[in-house]
């Protein structure tokens, strides 16, 4: 290689080496920018808002509001703003009118326990409110809070020609809770826990079908409440869709038919009833019902006369 070549190459190198060697202490000696952070100022108020759509009678939990930044100009003083309200006292309360998803509460909007009509308000479209006597045995040792759901059960004596017999009979299921005695929200202790409490009279929410039917069932014997699991109502709901029995709306709408699934799910149901005879719990009761009086028809066979009455094995 040619000596000047290689002189200029390696004056090159050096250059390039020292170039980057003075940018390198450039831009380490140089401080990083500070970026001021901007405090961001809420405008306007914080008022209480719905944090999902609350249909009329809904009774509302911790878990249904929220406080959200409102602007200014449109905060009424029907809202419930964070300074002043009192969260707790809101607990158990009952949606009047229906309040939709994001929507501000307006103390118009719900009705607390012991206002003038609150019951009512609790109660859904064309359901009535009937009440039944329960006791630490047939109320599920106090167990059975408002908003619960429960099977109705009906143990009676079967009286006849024979011995009598014990039958226990499961007459209504999933019937929601409304209160017991007159408290219509559950009792908690410093943590926050649900007590259980003696009850002796629990309100439920029926049509009005069912709302005979409950008031027959009382004079028959005793009633027992059963208390449903949280996952009862979802799983037989879906069985009934699968099976035909319960066909939904066609509609393209998610959130119109997940209001139509929770309105089927949440309906009380006398088809699915079933019972237990004290034969099947004991060999010494008896496993057929006694024969009550039945129609009967006379017989004539030659010159014989016999009265045979219907159910006789003859």
């Amino acid at each position: 290689m040619d000596k000047k070549k290689l002189i200029l190459l390696i004056g090159a190198l050096v250059v390039a080496a020292v170039t980057a060697l003075l940018a390198r202490n450039m831009f380490a000696g140089a401080s990083a920018p500070q970026v001021e952070a901007k405090k961001v100022e809420v405008l306007g108020e914080e008022v209480l808002v719905a944090s999902r759509a609350l249909p009329v009678g809904t009774i509302i939990t911790p878990d249904a509001f929220s406080f959200q930044p409102w602007p200014e100009e449109l905060v009424e003083e029907a809202y419930y703003k964070k300074e002043g309200t009192d969260i707790e006292s809101l607990n158990g309360t009952v949606v009047r009118n229906a309040i939709t998803a994001g929507q501000p509460l307006t103390k118009g909007a719900i009705v607390s326990p012991g206002d003038r009509g609150f019951l009512a308000a609790a109660l859904g479209p064309g359901m009535r409110a009937v009440t039944i006597p329960v006791s630490g045995l047939t109320g599920v040792a106090g167990f059975v809070f408002p908003g619960d759901r429960v099977d109705l059960m009906l143990t009676q004596k079967v009286v006849g020609e024979g011995p009598e017999m014990q039958v226990s009979e499961t007459v209504i299921r999933n019937v929601r809770v409304l209160a017991t005695d007159n408290r219509v929200t559950q009792t908690v202790n410093e943590a926050g826990q649900a007590v259980a409490t003696k009850t002796k009279l629990v309100t439920l929410e029926a049509s009005p079908k069912i709302a005979e039917k409950v008031a027959v069932a009382q004079t028959l014997g005793t009633l027992s409440l059963a208390l449903r699991s949280l996952a009862d109502n979802t799983a037989e709901l879906e069985q009934a869709i699968a099976s035909g029995e319960v066909t939904l709306p066609k509609t393209d709408d998610p959130a119109e038919e997940a209001a139509i699934i929770r309105s089927l799910a949440a309906r009380p149901d006398t088809k699915k009833s079933t019972f237990s005879t004290g034969g099947e719990v004991s060999r010494f009761e008896p496993r057929r019902p006694p024969l009550r009086d039945v129609p009967s028809v006379r017989v004539s066979r030659g010159k014989a006369l016999e009265e045979v009455k219907f159910g006789d094995n003859k």
